[in-house]
C-alpha cells in the first residue's frame, strides 16, 4: 500500500558532510584562539623586557647616587669627563654597559645637583633612558 502525501523528512543524501563542515568550522575557531594567545603571550613579553630594563636602569642611577652620597668629597669626579680616571665611577659605568644592551649613561654634577642620565637601546624599541636628579649635601 503506498501513502502519498505524508511528509517522509530529509532525503539522506542531502546531509551527507555536515559533520565535516562542522568539524571544520570547529578547528578554525580553535586555530583562531590559539593563534589570538600566541600574539598575546608574545606582546605581554615585549612588554615584560622593556619593564625589566626600565628597573635596571632606575637600579643603576640609584645606586650611583648611593655611592656619591658616600663619596661626597669626590664629587666631581662622576662627572661624565672625569669618569673614566675615577675607579668607582668607571666600574660603574661598566656595570652599565654590561646590564642594559647598549647601555650608557652620563653624570651631571653642578654644584651639590646630580643628574644622572641611563640611556639603552634595544632592536626591537628603540632608544630610551631614565633620568634621576638629587642634590647631595657636601
Amino acid at each position: 500500500m503506498k501513502r502519498t502525501g505524508m511528509y517522509r523528512g530529509p532525503r539522506r543524501q542531502s546531509l551527507r558532510g555536515v559533520a565535516l563542515i562542522e568539524a571544520m568550522v570547529g578547528i578554525i575557531i580553535f586555530s583562531i584562539g590559539v593563534l589570538g594567545i600566541v600574539g598575546l603571550q608574545s606582546a605581554m613579553t615585549k612588554t615584560q623586557t622593556a619593564t625589566k630594563f626600565r628597573g635596571d636602569a632606575a637600579y643603576l642611577a640609584s645606586e650611583l647616587i648611593g655611592t656619591m652620597w658616600g663619596d661626597a668629597g669626590n664629587l666631581a669626579n662622576y662627572a661624565t669627563a672625569s669618569c673614566t680616571s675615577y675607579a668607582r665611577c668607571n666600574g660603574w659605568k661598566a656595570k652599565v654597559a654590561t646590564v642594559l644592551p647598549a647601555g650608557n649613561a652620563t653624570v651631571t654634577v653642578a654644584g651639590g645637583q646630580v643628574t644622572v642620565t641611563v640611556t639603552w637601546t634595544t632592536p626591537s624599541d628603540g632608544s630610551h633612558s631614565y633620568s634621576t636628579t638629587t642634590a647631595i649635601a657636601l
